[in-house]
Formats: structure tokens, C-alpha cells, sequence
């Protein structure tokens, strides 16, 4: 058996993760998702990565434990590497920050602007459209797409300005996963960013920026296979 720590993007809830937990756990693994502080000013990433290690528990130290961090979670994931013993991070559609980088920077550092307005032209401003329906949810059922939407939360701008605290990538075993639907992150740029900041080669699965609602056992069965591999 596994344990996954399903670590939730910016100004989201760990709901987001249940129907992925809820596969996870047919397959007989278990699964842990909590609310990160994200809509408190006083917190920083070290402060959502305790919130993580808590919620593991005594499941941290009992070894077979997977860090699945989605989108900005990737400034979170490593940092729970370094707190507990940890298998295998996987970096779902995840920003990659760099070593002492302020993640408010991360924008600019990769040419996020540019990428999305070269895959706006493609798709017809699909990408980047200010309608999250459009340009997160496309793919997930509308009525479970309006349910997250409701369950969303404010990101505080706080843990964006100082640099992130890490030196150096944990020496962990890591994956970069990116959904080809995705419309916030386009796959061409997380291509890039994992292979210029991690010299990885990044996996891909069908799917949204949401994936984890609207495809979510073929995402059970990919982050089942890496803790298996």
C-alpha cells in the first residue's frame, strides 16, 4: 500500500482530490488531501507544507509515500520532501520553481505571457480566457464544475514574495505530468519548464488543468503506476 499526499493548487480545497482519493483507495492505497492555508495572509509554503505533514501523520514515517503537488502546489511538494521520508514527487500541471526564486517571479522567469498568447492564437483565445469554465473546467461535468467553483478560495499573494526556501531540488525521485487540454498551463511551456529546470522529459495524460475531476481514474491509475514502477 501507498499513501498519497494529494497536495490542491492556488485558491483551492482539498475536495478537489476526492474522486482521485476515492480511486486511489479501490486500488488499495490510501490517500491524504488537505486544505492548505492559501486564504490566510500569515502563511507562507513552509506553513503549507506543515499543514501537509500533519494531515500525514503517523503515515509519514511508515514508509510508500507518493507527493502528487498540482499547479502552484509544486512550491509546496518539494518542501514536504525535505520534511518527510518521500518515495516519489509527482508534479501534476505544476509550476517548477527554481532554487531562492520568488514564486510571484516564476511568471516572468518562464515566459508564461508569451506562451499563452502563442497558444491563444492557435486555439482561438481558448487559452487564458477569463471564464474558468473555459479556461479550467472545460472538460469536467457542469454540475460538479459549478460545485468547485463554489468551493474555491482567495490565494493570498503572501508566501509569492520571498524567495522560495529551498537550495537546492530534493533528491527525490520526480515526475512532471501534464494534462494536453490544459488551457492555463499550455503543455509546450511545462515541456520546457521540466526539461530546462529538472532535465526531466514530462509524461502527459489527456485532460484539463482540472484533471483531477474531470478525468480522474485515469489519473488514479498513472500516479498508481509510478508508486508501483
Amino acid at each position: 500500500m501507498t499513501t498519497f499526499a494529494l497536495i490542491h493548487g492556488g485558491g483551492d480545497v482539498g475536495w478537489s482530490w476526492h474522486l482521485v482519493a476515492a480511486e486511489l483507495q479501490a486500488r488499495g492505497h490510501d490517500a491524504v488531501a488537505p486544505d492548505l492555508p492559501c486564504d490566510d495572509d500569515s502563511s507562507t509554503f513552509d506553513d503549507y507544507a506543515d499543514t501537509v505533514v500533519d494531515a500525514l501523520g503517523d503515515r509519514a514515517g511508515d514508509g510508500g509515500l507518493v507527493v502528487v503537488a498540482h499547479s502552484l502546489g509544486g512550491f509546496t511538494g518539494p518542501l514536504v520532501c525535505e520534511r518527510v521520508p518521500v518515495d516519489r514527487l509527482v508534479l501534476l500541471a505544476a509550476m517548477v520553481p527554481a532554487p531562492g526564486e520568488p514564486p510571484g517571479d516564476w511568471w516572468e522567469n518562464v515566459g508564461y505571457g508569451p506562451a499563452v498568447q502563442e497558444q491563444a492564437a492557435l486555439d482561438g483565445g481558448l487559452t487564458g480566457n477569463d471564464d474558468e469554465l473555459v479556461s479550467f473546467l472545460h472538460d469536467v461535468p457542469s454540475e460538479l464544475a459549478r460545485e468547485a467553483l463554489a468551493r474555491g478560495r482567495d490565494q493570498s499573494g503572501t508566501p509569492m514574495t520571498p524567495p522560495w526556501p529551498l537550495a537546492a531540488w530534493p533528491d527525490v525521485p520526480t515526475h512532471a505530468l501534464i494534462c494536453r487540454d490544459d488551457r492555463f498551463f499550455p503543455p509546450a511551456l511545462l515541456r520546457r519548464v521540466a526539461r530546462d529546470r529538472l532535465g526531466l522529459v514530462a509524461d502527459e495524460i489527456d485532460g484539463s488543468h482540472c484533471v483531477a475531476l474531470s478525468r480522474p481514474r485515469e489519473l488514479a491509475e498513472r500516479l498508481a503506476a509510478y508508486a508501483e514502477a
